[in-house]
């Protein structure tokens, strides 16, 4: 599937890899994937990303996924679900965090690392791995040949999960990010 990526796309999957590395995490998720995208310059996810204002709202951005990580990966409207069940997420994240330390939920990370990063190979959590098969099945379907940024911003517009809840929340759906990069009438 990755020599179908654009030199864009592979960039993102690389980008990911570092911001799992800089957070110290043990693996890369979609959210890493997000991260990279709004790195980038100049190619196709960042006209889009750009034009909904979102790269100028990433610590917003960022402020929300770290949320989310904070919340073990539930999404704002899983942690609204839970409350109707009477199960309050946020003192649960507050028990937790007062027993094992700030972001105890937040998976992937090791636990008293000392300054130094965790080097090798990190692998892609389930999500991540979903979404670049999503990305495949979006160029497919489009009938591009090759999978650009495009495709994997879209998948992440898709992907039920916090990752595109925080990019709704942001402007960034499916349907603002085909009108933006293919005009009103996208099909």
């Amino acid at each position: 599937m990755f020599e179908r990526f654009t030199k864009d796309a592979r960039a993102v999957v690389k980008g990911a890899v570092v911001h799992a590395e800089g957070e110290g995490a043990d693996s890369v998720d979609d959210g890493h994937m997000l991260l990279a995208l709004l790195d980038r310059e100049a190619s196709r996810a960042s006209f889009a990303l750009a034009s909904l204002g979102a790269t100028r709202r990433r610590d917003s951005i960022e402020d929300a996924l770290g949320e989310a990580r904070r919340r073990g990966g539930l999404s704002q409207a899983d942690t609204e679900a839970l409350a109707g069940l009477g199960i309050d997420v946020s003192e649960i994240v507050s028990r937790v965090e007062e027993a094992h330390g700030v972001g105890a939920l937040a998976g992937g990370r090791k636990a008293g690392r000392s300054g130094r990063g965790w080097t090798g190979h990190r692998p892609f959590t389930r999500e991540a791995k979903d979404t670049l098969e999503k990305s495949l099945r979006i160029a497919t379907a489009r009938r591009d040949r090759h999978i650009g940024d495009e495709h994997i911003l879209f998948a992440l517009t898709v992907r039920p999960g916090p990752v595109a809840e925080v990019l709704a929340d942001h402007g960034v759906t499916h349907e603002s990010v085909e009108r933006v990069l293919y005009g009103e009438g996208a099909a």
